[in-house]
């Protein structure tokens, strides 16, 4: 089991939403209510979305606020990263 999670956060949020949404669909039938917001959050939001499905079943309150910008605050440094990361391939 303890493999399984390091391969999981070695390949990222969106391989693990992936896997969490084959072996337990339901749960994301009992926090989404359509199959659009989270194919939209795995696709441009994977670790806002991976944070949501963590938090929101409880309903979000108190600290799950902060767990979800910290997911947003990820999304935001893994685009800017390799933004980043790729400033001197464009240079003429």
């Amino acid at each position: 089991m303890c493999c399984g999670l390091a391969v999981l956060a070695f390949l990222g949020p969106r391989a693990a939403i992936i896997v969490w949404w084959l072996f337990r669909p339901f749960y994301f039938s009992d926090v989404f209510s359509t199959i659009f917001w989270p194919l939209v959050g795995i696709v441009f939001l994977p670790w806002l979305t991976l944070m949501y499905l963590i938090v929101a079943p409880g309903g979000i309150v108190g600290l799950d606020w902060l767990f979800l910008g910290i997911g947003l605050f990820l999304d935001i440094l893994s685009y800017g990263g390799s933004a980043y990361g790729n400033k001197n391939r464009f240079v003429n």
